[in-house]
């Protein structure tokens, strides 16, 4: 067994968490459902990386994610930070152990009101015939506050971790420095440490950590202290770290002295979670408009740019958990498996470059459809998913990793692995790339399913398979879960000198406004704890991540 820990940070990263576990938990019921589509009886995934079996106190045998989830107080919503399965042991009376013999105040907040779907998984909504699944996909779509609102998966007791009490005001939660304090004073880390060693050590083999952080504020640095430690306890596990932004992190900052902050904070979080990390992945677009005709995402709702994200994620990823497989043949369902150590290998390359740019393409064109009418074959259809991006169209250097799920050959009908194969080969025999093949490609029939709490972001021209309907009109509204049972999903990690202008400028930033003479954000740096050496340091390590990509020959001049 070749298990997967995963860790999620932070509000956003959370959103994104909850849509990558629904997505495992529909596989999971869909092989099981005799009416479900074949493809998923025959998904070639084994569920146990990502998974783990335990007992209730009560005996009852459970599956629950290999998860720690941390998040500010009070982000979990009506779910119990105990998860759903083993009891609320927050639910103890305190009044009951006090020795104080005066008079006891007791302030308890209201709990709060299920949404129709959350109803509907319990037994509060099993009783009404009124209520249909478009009442619960509408109730979604109009309000969605937390991201367990949509959530439809039983967490572990130890999964769920509130930071609670650390700080009053959360707006000011919104920089590498607070988050950074946040665990130094002892309690939170070792708590952290605990889950974390639970997971860890009922492994047999663990191939990686999988983290999602949300960067743009204190998770930060709430994730560099974590990882930090586990860094030092865990020196042969290799960790896969999505640095994830919401949409909302992208506005304008209100005066220098923010945009100062900002500009800090992203540089000293680049730094910081790469130092910490085998290989890390940007995520987060100001907009996702430019997804457009294939998708209708509205920016202003993370119920539905997280699902993009995580929709991403879960195909890139699906690899680390391919069942061993034979050769390819007529009846092969899935090939070309890796572990997030063999990924991480392959991305560092020649250059040992490790920050990774991530690409999708939702819902992938059919092959029949890109062969014929694409020049640039169906690799043009892919979008990145970071900012900051450059051109990397001439790099002789590049390495990438591609996996296809569900791939269709024309209109609804399913492609096999060798036409998948075949038809992504043949973009690169043309000579249209700088590189004659990918460095791996992996290859799943299996597309990803959509939950109902799934949200409407489909033109009016998808079919219930992914596929592009010509007789469809362009107009009207979006299409979801209830039109749409799942989608072909490509995705493709690079490492290439088109990531050079994100580090670049974070390089720039740090330089220009904390390391030179008279730098204004000099008295912000030492706020946050970091001394003159640390900062000359975060300097150094992001100078270190840039020399990589010079030509061979300034290389050479400089180590001269």
């Amino acid at each position: 067994m070749r298990e997967i820990v995963t860790i999620q940070v932070g509000d956003f990263a959370n959103y994104i968490g909850s849509h990558f576990w629904n997505f495992q938990d529909e596989l999971l019921g869909l092989a099981e459902d005799d009416t479900a589509d074949p493809i998923f009886k025959n998904n070639c995934m084994d569920m146990d990386v990502l998974y783990r079996t335990g007992l209730t106190h009560q005996g009852a045998y459970t599956y629950c994610p290999r998860l720690i989830s941390i998040g500010s107080q009070g982000s979990l919503g009506t779910l119990s930070s105990s998860g759903s399965l083993y009891g609320d042991s927050s639910s103890s009376d305190a009044s009951d152990t006090l020795t104080w013999k005066g008079a006891v105040t007791k302030l308890a907040e209201e709990p709060r009101e299920k949404n129709l779907f959350l109803k509907s998984l319990s037994k509060e909504g099993e009783d009404d015939p009124n209520i249909e699944d478009k009442d619960r996909v509408q109730c979604l779509e109009r309000d969605v506050k937390f991201w367990s609102d949509f959530s439809k998966v039983h967490f572990h007791s130890k999964s769920l971790y509130e930071l609670n009490g650390t700080w009053t005001d959360f707006q000011n939660f919104d920089n590498f420095g607070v988050g950074k304090e946040v665990l130094s004073g002892g309690f939170h880390m070792e708590e952290l440490n605990d889950r974390l060693r639970f997971f860890v050590e009922e492994c047999d083999h663990v191939q990686g950590i999988q983290c999602m952080v949300d960067d743009s504020g204190g998770f930060s640095g709430v994730a560099s202290e974590f990882l930090e430690n586990i860094a030092d306890d865990y020196t042969n596990i290799p960790v896969l770290l999505y640095s994830v932004r919401d949409t909302f992190s992208y506005t304008d900052a209100t005066n220098q002295r923010k945009l100062i902050a900002r500009s800090l904070h992203d540089a000293v979080s680049l730094s910081k979670l790469s130092t910490y990390s085998s290989l890390i992945v940007p995520v987060g677009l100001p907009s996702l408009g430019g997804l457009a005709p294939s998708l209708c995402v509205r920016d202003d709702k993370n119920f539905h740019s997280s699902a993009v994200y995580a929709s991403a994620i879960h195909s890139i990823s699906a690899p680390f958990r391919f069942k061993p497989a034979g050769p390819i043949s007529s009846t092969t369902y899935a090939a070309g498996s890796l572990d997030i150590g063999e990924i991480i290998h392959i991305l560092a390359g020649q250059r040992q470059n490790m920050v990774a740019i991530l690409d999708v393409s939702m819902p992938a064109p059919s092959l029949s459809v890109s062969d014929k009418a694409n020049p640039g074959g169906i690799l043009n259809s892919f979008h990145a998913l970071g900012t900051e991006i450059g051109d990397d169209s001439e790099d002789l250097y590049m390495d990438e990793s591609l996996i296809f799920n569900g791939a269709l050959y024309s209109g609804a009908d399913r492609a096999s692995v060798s036409q998948v194969k075949d038809s992504i080969c043949n973009v690169y025999d043309q000579g249209l790339r700088a590189k004659p093949r990918p460095s791996h490609l992996s290859i799943s029939l299996t597309p990803i399913p959509i939950p109902l709490p799934f949200p409407s972001i489909f033109p009016t021209s998808t079919g219930r398979r992914g596929e592009i309907l010509a007789d469809q009109p362009l107009a009207g509204p979006p299409k979801g879960s209830l039109e749409v049972e799942s989608v072909p999903v490509m995705t493709r990690l690079r490492s290439s000198i088109a990531i050079k202008p994100f580090i670049e400028s974070r390089y720039n930033n740090l330089l220009r406004h904390g390391m030179l003479r008279g730098a204004k954000g000099a008295d912000l740096l030492r706020d946050w704890g970091f001394g003159k050496d640390e900062v000359d340091d975060m300097g150094e390590y992001l100078s270190k991540m840039l020399r990589i990509f010079k030509p061979s020959s300034e290389m050479t001049s400089d180590s001269d």
